[in-house]
Formats: structure tokens, C-alpha cells, sequence
């Protein structure tokens, strides 16, 4: 029974590995969605930091302005 059933000592060490690797992915996935939501909440209160964000991250801006993105080699 040890070394011919699915549930031998070989496969019950890989899933008991594969599951300590999974509760770690869902703890830091956890900490980023609880980060997420309050970087959210403060872009939603913060007409600023949502502009800032806006400019930052999607390269948004006024009609009168003219971007330029550097990227180095």
C-alpha cells in the first residue's frame, strides 16, 4: 500500500510541499489586495493624487502640455 496506491508517501510529500507553497502565495496576495484597496480609497479622496496617478501611470495629460518619455538604453 505504501508504493503502489495513489496516496503513497512520494505524492503525499509533493502535495503537502505544493500546499505550503499555495497558502504562501494567498497570504501575499492577500497583503496586496488589502494594499490595493487603500491606495484606491486615497486616489478616490485625493483629486491631486489621482491626477498624479493618472499622469504617472497612463501618461494622461492637459491639452495644453506635451509629454516626453525617456527611456534609457
Amino acid at each position: 500500500m505504501m508504493f503502489l496506491d495513489s496516496n503513497d508517501l512520494i505524492s503525499r510529500f509533493k502535495m503537502t510541499t505544493k500546499l505550503g507553497s499555495l497558502e504562501n502565495e494567498k497570504e501575499f496576495y492577500k497583503e496586496k489586495i488589502i494594499e490595493v484597496e487603500k491606495d484606491r480609497a486615497e486616489l478616490m479622496t485625493n483629486k491631486e493624487l489621482l491626477e498624479k496617478f493618472a499622469r504617472e501611470k497612463y501618461l494622461m495629460k492637459k491639452e495644453t502640455e506635451d509629454i516626453f518619455v525617456i527611456e534609457e538604453e
